[in-house]
């Protein structure tokens, strides 16, 4: 619990916030705040006057008040005979919001100065918006049946699970409202192609082609690893203030409750890392925020990846978690050293590569990434392409119904939809497999 000596140095934080940041104005918001002038106050107001206006826009009740504990003015006039005692506090809103940063100014950011304003550009109301975004701590205490959140566990491919997290019909709503009003506005970078409007997993497999050299690499639960602090710090980046960054993060992060923690420890679904990782607040697989967040906060991973590959004369690309590398023959030699400076990056970043999904394809070799061979074009696996014609000559056999052994809800847009993805990779084969899907009779 806060001391009476940090509650009253936040509440003159507050009122040094509430207007202008020149010295006659502190001064005098300080006098009403503690009923009375000093000396002491008077010279704060000066030093804090001489502060840039960057710095006044990154300050809030918290940090600031810290601040004022620390100074030796502060502490000499608690043990003055008249302590500091706060007659009055001022708290009123911020109304206007600092520039955008470097290279986003030409950006139309939504005008959300205080949490009234978030709360009306949302469509919500402000009891509705406390209700979403209260603190992880309490969040996790709660009920499952009060949980904002359903959970289910997905198998991989590869083994284990991946834990869904999945939106409350009212929460999905109000994130894809603030997905199409903010986030879908801010570019991540460059070499991001995952869940990026106008590029796609084929971009991603384009972009090397053709190489000598193939690297691969996977990071652990990507979006489990971005936590709620680095997603605040995106938003109080963006010149939002304390107050709305943290509901705004509130609203697109998730702690996992520990009934379900205890859960999938017990049966074996999650390990111990997975556990904790998903303890703290952090982007939840599931929730439609969730993708784009991601790449706004991989930005300083991708900006230091696609350096080092630079550096070595070849290109980086990541979809998700899949980093990709490639490039000259000499990137095989240098390949434990690429995967040591790529791991010790996301280590720094905040992410882990998982080791054991590393993988060094030469061009002698099939050189796959996400499912797309790129030896020399793009083309579907050749087990993939004959198990697919496989699946269309039984339909045409034996008819759709009897073709479809895993049960597909929706079994004939399936397959349109994989003969569609084979034709954009090699068209002049998938030409065959269109022909025989246009020869198959479905039922009316």
């Amino acid at each position: 619990m806060a001391s009476h000596r940090a509650l009253t140095a936040r509440a003159m934080a507050r009122a040094m916030l509430a207007g202008p940041a020149t010295e006659r104005s502190l001064s005098a918001r300080l006098q009403a705040c503690l009923g009375r002038r000093s000396t002491w106050t008077a010279e704060l107001a000066e030093r804090c006057a001489r502060w840039p206006a960057e710095h006044w826009w990154r300050l809030n009740p918290r940090s600031l008040g810290r601040w004022i504990e620390q100074l030796e003015s502060y502490h000499a006039a608690w043990n003055a005979d008249e302590p500091p005692r706060v007659r009055h506090y001022i708290q009123r809103a911020r109304t206007t919001m600092p520039p955008a940063p470097l290279g986003l100014d030409h950006l139309a950011l939504p005008l959300w100065p205080h949490a009234g304003a978030l709360a009306e550009g949302l469509d919500i109301t402000p009891a509705g918006l406390w209700r979403l975004a209260r603190p992880a701590a309490w969040q996790r205490r709660d009920a499952l049946a009060q949980q904002h959140y359903r959970f289910h566990l997905l198998p991989k491919r590869s083994g284990g699970y991946r834990l869904l997290e999945v939106p409350e019909p009212h929460l999905m709503a109000l994130q894809r409202r603030l997905l199409g009003l903010l986030l879908a506005v801010l570019p991540p970078h460059e070499a991001a192609i995952g869940f990026v409007r106008g590029r796609s997993l084929r971009d991603h497999a384009a972009a090397h082609a053709s190489q000598p050299v193939l690297l691969k690499f996977d990071l652990c639960d990507f979006f489990a690893s971005v936590r709620a602090s680095r997603v605040h710090a995106l938003f109080t980046t963006l010149g939002y203030g304390d107050e709305v960054a943290r509901q705004l993060t509130a609203l697109c992060t998730v702690a996992t409750p520990e009934p379900v923690l205890a859960r999938l420890r017990a049966d074996g679904s999650l390990g111990w890392t997975q556990a904790q990782r998903h303890r703290d607040a952090h982007l939840a697989q599931g929730a439609p925020t969730s993708p784009a967040l991601a790449n706004l906060c991989a930005f300083g991973l991708d900006l230091r990846l696609d350096g080092l590959a630079r550096a070595f004369g070849a290109h980086y690309t990541r979809y998700a978690d899949d980093l990709v590398l490639s490039g000259p023959a000499s990137l095989r030699a240098a390949a434990a050293r690429i995967e040591t400076w790529v791991a010790r990056i996301a280590l720094d970043e905040g992410f882990a590569l998982n080791h054991r999904k590393t993988r060094v394809a030469a061009a002698s070799r099939r050189q796959q990434v996400c499912g797309v061979v790129v030896n020399e074009h793009l083309n579907l696996p050749r087990a993939d392409f004959d198990r697919l014609k496989a699946q269309l000559h039984h339909c045409l056999r034996q008819g759709p119904a009897a073709a479809n052994r895993e049960a597909h809800p929706a079994w004939r847009e399936h397959l349109r939809g994989r003969v569609a993805w084979a034709a954009q990779l090699n068209p002049a084969k998938a030409a065959r497999l269109q022909r025989l899907f246009e020869q198959i009779r479905w039922p009316d």
